[in-house]
Order: C-alpha cells, then structure tokens, then sequence
C-alpha cells in the first residue's frame, strides 16, 4: 500500500505543505476550518506519520520516568519489568531514550508520595507508572496533568484519569479465571478462601478488581454453591499468616480451595505445606518461590502476566505518542498465561 505524504494531503485539500505540516505537527496558527479540513482528509487517507524520520531529524534524547514498585526477594514479580524496558529501550536505537527509574516500596504510600515528588521536580517526557495505591496515584495524575505530561499505566488501571494508555491485565477478567479454575476442581457444596496480602486492601486498585471478577463469576456461572471467605493479611512472616490462616480453618472447616489475589501465593503455600493440607490453591504469577510449590504439587495453578511484555509495549507506546502524537489503543489488555505442572517447563 503506497505511504500517504504530506504533499497528498495538501494536494486533497487544496493548501500547500506547509499549512498541513503545521496542522499534523501542532504548531503555528491555522484557521479552525482548514486545521478541522486538513485533519478529516489525513484520517480518510489513512496517514501515517514517518515516526523514524521525525526522529531521526530531531536527535531529541527522551527521558521516560518510570514508577514502579521495588523488587526484590519477596517481589521477584517486579524485578521482570525494568528487563522489558531495557530491551525496548535497545530496540529503539539509534533513537536516544533514557530512563529515570523511581523505586517505591510496595503497599508504602509515604514512600510512593516521595519518588512521585521527585519525578515532578525533575524534567522528564513521559511518566510509566503502576499505580497500585490508587489515591495516591490519583494524585500524581493530577500534577502530571496540570503539567502536561503525558502518562501511560501498567500493571493497574485506574478510571477517571487522563491516561494515554493502559497496558496489562483485565484484572476482572483474570479474577473470573482463577475462579473457574477452582470451580472446575472443587466439590459444589465445599467453601472457598480468598486471601488478600495486602496492607490497605481498598487503595490497592488490582486486587480488588480480581476479587469483584473472582465473586461475580459464582453470581453468574459458577456451578460451586459454598460460602466465599475473604480474609486480609497485612504481614507475611510466618508467625502472623499461621495465626490468621489456623483462625480461619477452624472457625471454616468446610473450605475447599483458596485463592490468594497477589503474587505472593507462595506465602500461603507454605503454611499448606508445613500444615500438611491438601486444598487447592490458585495465585498469580510465575515467580521462583511460587514455581518451586508448583513443582511440589501444593501450588495447582498459577495466572501469568508477561510483565516483561507489559513495560516494553509501554515504552514504545510512549516514545510513539510522544514522535507521532498517536496510540494505537486505551486499553492494550495483555493475554494472561494459565501454568500448572504441566505446562511449567514451556516457561
């Protein structure tokens, strides 16, 4: 298919190439009926601006920031993404891109409020955040707003925001999952346990969306009738899980399965595991800790997310937005991955 130039549409719109580079490129005073003109007739002939040339022309180096969670040993889960940025990062050479990592701990909104101030002290293109403590990151989408930077999420989404995009999970959908995955395995009449590691589980905007995909796949299509028991955990030392888990069984006898809504199933499978319980358990993630209680048989399935896959698309999501002014999509979902012990040495 021919490559539509400016000088087509100037030709189409009867103007000259350069009311219509002004138009495409948002610079200089155009009247509002020849900017609405030329724009109809770009859309119409499908144009779609030479990104590499533009670039190339410019030898602008862009500064991404990204805000991200720390990780670490008891979060291997988001040591995987700053690996999807690099690799994007590499594959956009001879385009100059430069990150600015801000690492904040996990579920620690002080700490998130901190390296948000320092991302706006700092000049930066284009922000790629996980906003997981959602009034905090609420915030933040506030003052990049007012500063007109542009934003793109990964991981959570959040509505009422002027993001760009968002790359990741349908965390609902992943909810109605694990939920069938259970329900295919259990006993109709048997209980089932949703554990919640979290310390604030309400400003914690992707657990939450699981659990309501979780519940509402029993409202509607889910043939297990027993109770669904939700407890959250604040801490996961072991003292602490073993006292809130040993509670709840003896007050549930009747549980069947549990579902831990974060990447940290491994912590519950531990208990199962020293307890010596044969309950089906379904969590997320494809982390060392959660893979090696898969490989025991105490872990039955595990939900993936391709966080790599998620943080290079954001890149260059981004670095596309800031060249052409375009993105392709709001809501860029990410396939999820179903692993079990079979499936677990594809990986």
């Amino acid at each position: 298919m021919k490559q539509v130039r400016i000088k087509d549409i100037a030709e189409k719109a009867d103007v000259s190439i350069g009311t219509v580079d002004r138009v495409l490129h948002n610079r200089g005073e155009v009247a509002q009926k020849t900017r609405e003109k030329v724009l109809a007739i770009a859309k119409e002939m499908n144009y779609q601006p030479n990104i590499v040339a533009q670039a190339l022309t410019t030898k602008k180096t862009y500064k991404f920031s990204v805000l991200i969670p720390k990780g670490g040993q008891d979060n291997v889960y988001w040591l995987a993404h700053p690996k999807g940025i690099e690799k994007a990062v590499h594959e956009l050479q001879p385009f100059s891109v430069e990150i600015d990592y801000r690492f904040f701990e996990l579920h620690n909104e002080v700490d998130f409020l901190t390296k948000t101030r320092e991302i706006l002290e700092n000049p930066t293109d284009g922000v790629i955040l996980a906003p997981i403590l959602k009034n905090e990151a609420l915030h933040f989408c506030e003052e990049l707003d007012r500063k007109k930077i542009p934003y793109i999420f990964i991981d959570t989404f959040l509505d009422n925001t002027n993001c760009i995009s968002f790359i990741g999970e349908d965390a609902f959908q992943g909810g109605r999952v694990a939920a069938s995955l259970i329900d295919f395995g259990i006993a109709p009449e048997k209980d089932i346990l949703v554990v919640n590691l979290a310390k604030n589980l309400e400003n914690t905007q992707h657990l939450n969306r699981r659990n309501q995909g979780f519940l509402s796949y029993f409202l509607d299509t889910g043939q297990n009738t027993g109770m669904k028991i939700t407890v959250e955990i604040h801490q996961t030392d072991k003292e602490t899980v073993e006292a809130k888990i040993d509670k709840v069984l003896k007050q549930n006898p009747n549980i069947g399965a549990i579902l831990v809504s974060s990447a940290k199933t491994h912590v519950i499978a531990r208990y199962l595991e020293k307890k010596r319980l044969d309950t089906i358990l379904v969590g997320y993630e494809i982390t060392r800790k959660n893979t090696d209680y898969l490989k025991k048989g105490i872990i039955h399935f595990l939900i993936g997310q391709r966080p790599m896959d998620q943080s290079e698309k954001a890149v260059k999501r981004l670095f596309e937005y800031l060249t052409s002014h375009t993105i392709a999509l709001k809501h860029e979902f990410q396939p999820v991955e179903i692993i079990n012990t079979e499936t677990l040495s594809m990986y």
